[in-house]
């Protein structure tokens, strides 16, 4: 099948706003970027706030009159932003910083950037806009941080990689979402204590939303099955399932899900989540399916606490949604203060959205600029994060490789040569460089290995050419991001004694051969396993190729001990200590 780029999820050419080229003083070519963007925040005065991954940038949008007032740069890849009265503020995942914001009428200026710890994500305001609480995925805690001396002057530990926060309306508890611990934290305000923690059972938890009461948080997240990822499972929502939370946030209690999916139309990748100022109607973005998803009458819907939900949404709440094609990849969205109009930032129409909550209509497409056409290199991302291209739409490549990483959850596909035995979602960062590909090493083509994913690990259609160069494309432009820890001479020494480098070796921390590690079972049918890169193993977890090992000491000490493969003495305590802070710096 081969695809029309300006169809591609509703996707259309849009015109450059002037001022978004941006090239090096010696270039004579002008470079435009994709502005991407994916988190917003609206301002008082009928205006909105919208963070652009691909330009680093923020700006500031009149939305009555559907123009870009002004926008200004930001530490790379902005991530989340927050509004309260007159303070905003933004975080940088790229950048390991935090921006403070200033609001005019006229446009949006940068106070003040500060570095406030690794992998800044999620970010929500205090009541009275003096402290923001920021979501440190790589450190798996909350920087509290003073916004007038600009310094964290608290960290809160939470489950392995928090991605989004939220305060309640009332002040008095912070929901604490957490992608890789599968869970939702709710902490005291001000003073930090973790009330409890509820088990969500599902990975890539996203935006989390609070009722106006602040006595519950809703939040999507994705139920992954373990069944093998033939197209029958698949259509049954056996091998991932799309679900909605709710959490009470005012006494420890289970959390309840309702599906999302219908029987043959899936709602793939849902990462907004927004409810409208009255509680009674809930917006959810479904990035993979190119939608906007409102559910009425929220507080009747068929949540089930144990043993449930079922794989489909429920036949009497089916008619209380209505799916709106978007196009695009829909991200960020939020209700207008009267809740007449929702307001959604678009990352593949390089757009923001107004919609009618009543009607179901865009009235207001905003173009943020960007390149007329897109490059081969943004054709295959879009590729990458379209469910369509799986069998009724349940997950897009992205679903299990979050950000062309992993979301660190095992999935039941014949990459290993046949059903039965989950494997580990492996990174592709760096991926180009990697080679051989699987767990096992058998698969030597990226180009092939990409039309396997689409056609058996995803049930999809077959690829054209042109499909299979774009997404090799998006591929090649992933890299190892730097790591946010220091890097230890005493663990590097550690590492090259214990013989780590006879499977790890070289700049990428690999090697092309097939080794026998002691994990291997009889009925398997490829004997023996790649060494993965160790780049980038710090936000990896859990490990091994079944991720049967939750840490890196787990990894040393029970499955990949130096007396069992290398022949050296097991590392000491302060060996540990070394070897672990080394390769979490690669």
């Amino acid at each position: 099948m081969r695809v029309s780029w300006q169809a591609v999820g509703g996707l259309v050419p849009l015109v450059v706003v002037a001022g978004l080229a941006l090239a090096r003083p010696e270039e004579s070519k002008v470079v435009v970027r994709d502005p991407a963007p994916q988190a917003l925040a609206l301002v008082p005065g009928g205006r909105a706030l919208v963070a652009e991954r691909g330009t680093a940038s923020v700006a500031l949008l009149e939305l009555a009159e559907g123009r870009v007032l002004n926008r200004v740069s930001v530490g790379a890849e902005p991530f989340g932003l927050a509004v309260r009265g007159s303070v905003a503020v933004v975080t940088s995942y790229g950048a390991d910083s935090l921006s403070v914001l200033s609001l005019a009428p006229k446009g949006v200026g940068v106070t003040a950037t500060f570095p406030v710890g690794a992998e800044p994500r999620g970010v929500a305001l205090s009541a009275d806009g003096k402290r923001a609480y920021v979501a440190l995925g790589a450190e798996s805690c909350i920087a509290v941080v003073d916004l007038a001396s600009r310094k964290v002057i608290r960290r809160l530990p939470t489950g392995l990689e928090p991605w989004h926060v939220a305060l309640t309306p009332d002040g008095k508890r912070l929901a604490v979402g957490c992608t890789r611990a599968r869970t939702l934290s709710v902490f005291a305000v001000p003073s930090g204590q973790e009330l409890y923690t509820v088990p969500l059972n599902g990975r890539n938890v996203r935006q989390l939303a609070v009722s106006p009461d602040s006595k519950q948080a809703f939040v999507p997240f994705i139920n992954e099955r373990r069944f093998p990822a033939t197209k029958d499972n698949i259509g049954r929502g056996w091998v991932v399932g799309n679900r909605l939370a709710r959490v009470p946030l005012s006494d420890e209690g289970p959390r309840e899900a309702i599906a999302l999916d219908t029987n043959g139309d899936a709602l793939g990748d849902v990462e907004g989540c927004a409810l409208s100022p009255d509680g009674q109607t809930l917006a959810l973005t479904a990035g993979g399916t190119h939608e906007l998803v409102l559910f009425s009458r929220i507080a009747g819907l068929p949540f089930v606490a144990f043993g449930g939900p079922e794989d489909f949404l429920e036949p009497a709440s089916v008619q209380r949604i209505r799916r709106i094609k978007l196009g695009g990849r829909p991200m960020g969205v939020q209700f207008s203060p009267e809740g007449k109009q929702l307001v959604v930032a678009n990352d593949f129409l390089n757009a923001v959205q107004v919609i009618e909550v009543v009607t179901g209509t865009v009235t207001k497409t905003i173009a943020l600029g960007g390149p007329a056409t897109p490059s081969l290199v943004r054709q295959g991302e879009i590729l990458f994060h379209d469910a369509k291209r799986s069998f009724h739409s349940w997950y897009s490549c992205a679903s299990c490789h979050t950000e062309g990483h992993t979301n660190g959850g095992n999935f039941d596909t014949k990459n290993d040569g046949g059903y039965g035995k989950p494997k580990k979602t492996l990174s592709l960062r760096g991926v180009a460089q990697t080679a051989p590909y699987t767990w096992h090493g058998w698969q030597t083509d990226l180009r092939q290995a990409i039309r396997e994913s689409f056609v058996s690990s995803m049930q999809g259609d077959e690829p054209s050419g042109a499909d299979l160069d774009a997404v090799e494309a998006y591929l090649k432009s992933l890299d190892w991001k730097r790591s946010p820890f220091p890097p230890s001479a005493a663990g590097k020494q550690v590492f090259e004694a214990k013989g780590c480098t006879s499977c790890h070796g070289g700049p990428n921390y690999t090697s092309t051969a097939i080794t026998k590690v002691g994990l291997e079972e009889p009925s398997d049918v490829y004997q023996g396993y790649n060494p993965p890169s160790l780049r980038n193993v710090y936000s990896r977890a859990p490990y091994l190729h079944d991720g049967r090992a939750a840490t890196l000491e787990d990894v040393l000490t029970k499955y990949h001990r130096p007396s069992t493969l290398t022949s050296q003495p097991d590392c000491t305590p302060q060996e540990l200590r070394d070897l672990v802070a080394f390769l979490k710096s690669l």
